[in-house]
């Protein structure tokens, strides 16, 4: 049991709105906004974290108020026109029905946006100062702009209360207009808005009441900031100490909802969303600190990923109500989970970053391991019963043949799973070892867990012939054997090793290391980081134009800081044509891909990483004498329904690959492909 999970279960009262517990999701933006509005997927995304028992779930983040603060990057949600209206409204009824409440974020992005998309106005700010993240130089609004705007927050709140939303707050952390205004890093003006701290809090001031009036004194207003910008010349926690205060004591403010850090560049950007590499909620102090001078409820989110810690916030009297945003994108239900006495069931957030690196390239957000998030209308959190229970051979123990073996056995199938190896977890066993990456193991760890509850038969350290998967009599056939590591294309790649090789611990290099990947993944740079801390002097060569480039955002600053704190050199766009010996050592000819340049490098080893190949011995002979030649009725996939082929328990069995076994990809999809193949078995 959950120590202190009472204090979470108890429910909080803010200006008659009660909301029956202290768990929430944040304000976010997962990319399914559509038309700026938010259209069935949204509320369905939401909808599934109402039905798991949360008390208190914000969408929008980001929501913009304004035709100059552009909706359309990252697919966000427009609050400036009446349109919205009935699309709340929908929005809160569908929520409402299940016991939770719904509240919005509200913004004008100011400088932190783009100005070449939707509207083509340009950005506007305090000042006209450059934001690193977005590349935008702002224009330095005027005092009828800023009359306009903040009459635009007022007209939005409206939009809200009319859609039946249960409250609002206003975005002044990360970066926004409003924040811009405090910040003296952006904030350069000389007028009534500029200068003094109290001056830098009056565009916010004039924001919050002109709010205020629009709604009424019985709406909920809250305002999300961060508690220390963390920044030279940005805004001290003594300063966000002090703005805090004075909006409490204003009575402009219902609630705060206090982070740390901000978003001005890339490295901000990796603090202000921190994922495993950071300690479990290393933000808390900021809260708890503002928590003890206002009278008003204090929410907190950053890293909070398991109820133990969100419990001991609250029981502690650190904050009155604990977010868990990406916890329940990996687990909605994970409230309910713990009101029934199941918190071993659920699925524990890891802190991949997944969810919101895709996001900044212009993905949606998708769960490393829940691949059902996002995807409600089709893909189940709950897997039903199937009608008829049938005999299934899963071939791999990684998070593929997991996957695909929980699902089969939630369906009420007879499960085997054969694995060659004497432990469960697959590739992820490798990718763990790396320096900050240990969190990964969580996934297998759940999957594994969940399969032994529900009665699979695990056959360890048997690696499955044809013979004996015949054995078994099977209705379904599963190849989830993953896949192994290319050594690549270049002449003489006899004499590379795998960026596998070093993290499993098969080979320990000494002295100089070349290091050339072909991915831009996480494998190159977290094997550089571990080759570096042993002593090694590394030079990374990539075919990008920069290491880890295929790495999001919440990631990729932070291998790239690693990487400088340990001495690797860091080569772009190299190519690696040809590895020879020179006596006990190799020469690693490398060409540039730009100018065709050669250059070469006498090193003790040479590390590749050029993705993966799939391990597919057992399926020519498995194809043949399957009825559906091992093929899936793509059309029915993707429309989740069954697949056509009939199983009758009458011989003849179905084959399928997931994973790797078909193709080198990723984790979320080697589990994508189990769930929506296996929820119809």
């Amino acid at each position: 049991m959950i120590a202190n999970a009472d204090a979470l279960l108890k429910p909080l009262t803010i200006k008659g709105l009660t909301i029956r517990n202290r768990v929430m999701s944040t304000s976010h933006a997962p990319g399914y906004g559509s038309g700026g509005r938010p259209q069935e997927r949204y509320q369905l995304y939401h909808e599934e974290k109402a039905k798991g028992g949360i008390g208190l779930t914000m969408f929008g983040g980001s929501s913009s108020v304004a035709l100059d603060s552009p909706a359309a990057p990252w697919n966000q949600i427009s609050v400036a026109d009446d349109g919205v209206i009935p699309f709340f409204r929908e929005f809160s009824d569908r929520i409402h029905r299940h016991g939770a409440r719904l509240m919005i974020q509200l913004t004008h992005m100011g400088r932190r946006t783009k100005w070449d998309t939707e509207h083509w106005f340009p950005v506007k700010s305090a000042s006209p100062t450059r934001e690193p993240a977005s590349r935008s130089i702002a224009k330095e609004l005027e005092q009828e702009e800023i009359d306009r705007i903040v009459a635009d927050f007022a007209s939005a709140a409206r939009r809200c209360r009319d859609g039946g939303l249960d409250g609002c707050e206003i975005s002044a952390a990360h970066g926004h207009l409003v924040d811009q205004f405090w910040s003296p890093s952006s904030n350069h003006r000389t007028d009534k808005y500029g200068g003094s701290l109290e001056n830098r809090m009056r565009f916010g001031i004039e924001v919050l009441s002109a709010m205020r009036e629009a709604v009424g004194d019985d709406y909920v207003i809250g305002i999300r900031m961060s508690g220390d910008e963390m920044l030279k010349g940005g805004l001290s926690h003594e300063d966000c100490l002090t703005i805090a205060s004075e909006y409490v004591r204003r009575g402009l403010v219902d609630f705060l909802n206090i982070i740390g850090g901000q978003a001005r560049d890339h490295i901000a950007h990796a603090v202000s969303l921190p994922n495993m590499s950071f300690p479990v909620a290393p933000f808390l102090f900021l809260p708890s600190a503002i928590k003890r001078e206002v009278d008003v409820p204090v929410f907190h989110a950053q890293r909070v990923t398991d109820l133990a810690t969100g419990a001991r916030a609250v029981a502690d009297g650190h904050v009155d109500m604990i977010a868990m945003t990406r916890a329940h994108i990996a687990d909605p239900h994970l409230v309910r989970k713990l009101s029934e006495g199941r918190a071993d069931d659920i699925r524990q957030c890891v802190g991949a970053g997944y969810c919101i690196d895709r996001i900044y390239v212009g993905g949606d957000a998708l769960c490393i391991q829940n691949a059902a998030t996002g995807r409600e209308a089709t893909m189940p959190h709950v897997i039903p019963k199937a009608e008829k229970r049938l005999k299934a051979v899963v071939v791999g123990g990684g998070v593929g043949g997991l996957e695909a073996a929980r699902v089969l056995a939630e369906r009420g199938h007879a499960v085997v799973l054969f694995e060659k190896e004497a432990r469960l977890g697959g590739q992820i066993n490798t990718a763990a070892r790396a320096t900050w990456r240990e969190a990964l193991s969580g996934i297998p760890r759940w999957l594994v867990g969940q399969v032994g509850k529900l009665g699979v038969d695990l056959r360890l350290g048997t690696e499955a012939g044809e013979a004996a998967i015949a054995a078994e009599a099977p209705d379904v056939v599963i190849l989830a054997t993953g896949g192994r590591p290319s050594l690549g294309h270049a002449k003489g790649a006899e004499h590379v090793v795998s960026t596998w090789d070093v993290l499993d611990g098969t080979v320990e290099p000494t002295g100089s290391v070349l290091l050339y990947d072909e991915m831009g993944q996480h494998n190159a740079a977290s094997a550089a980081e571990h080759l570096a801390k042993r002593g090694c002097l590394v030079e990374l060569a990539t075919h990008d134009r920069m290491a880890a480039e295929e790495v999001g955002t919440t990631n990729q600053p932070v291998h790239l800081r690693e990487l400088y704190k340990l001495g690797v050199i860091m080569t772009p766009n190299m190519e690696l044509i040809e590895v020879y010996p020179e006596g006990n050592r190799l020469v690693a000819a490398l060409r540039n891909t730009m100018t065709d340049a050669e250059e070469e490098r006498v090193v003790d080893r040479v590390v590749v990483d050029y993705g993966t190949l799939p391990v597919d011995g057992l399926y020519p002979g498995l194809k043949d004498r399957s009825i559906n030649k091992g093929q899936i009725d793509q059309a029915a996939i993707v429309a989740g329904r069954p697949q056509p082929w009939e199983l009758n328990g009458s011989g003849g069995f179905a084959l399928y690959r997931v994973g790797d076994a078909v193709a080198g990809r990723n984790i979320h999809a080697a589990i994508y492909d189990a769930l929506r193949l296996c929820k119809d078995i």
